[in-house]
């Protein structure tokens, strides 16, 4: 039943931090919905790039940052496909 709540949880707080990551490159919203999604897997590139540089974001208000850069990454991405 923990998993189900963290799940829950992980994907709360990756719709969230796409959203945030939208608002913070002023211009590149793709809707809602898409943006959380690609909140959602930005919050595991997020994870997978600052553990590449050597920091832990396992909880807390580091979870959420690396989210945030994470999103940001994937809609950066999402962008310049989306471009061509």
């Amino acid at each position: 039943m923990d998993w189900l709540i963290s799940l829950i949880i992980w994907i709360v707080l990756g719709a969230f931090a796409g959203w945030v990551a939208s608002k913070l490159m002023k211009g590149h919203s793709l809707g809602f919905v898409k943006n959380a999604v690609l909140g959602i897997i930005g919050s595991l590139v997020g994870g997978w790039v600052f553990g590449l540089i050597g920091f832990s974001a396992r909880n807390g208000i580091g979870s959420f940052i690396a989210a945030v850069v994470g999103a940001m990454i994937v809609i950066a991405i999402a962008n310049a496909i989306n471009r061509r």
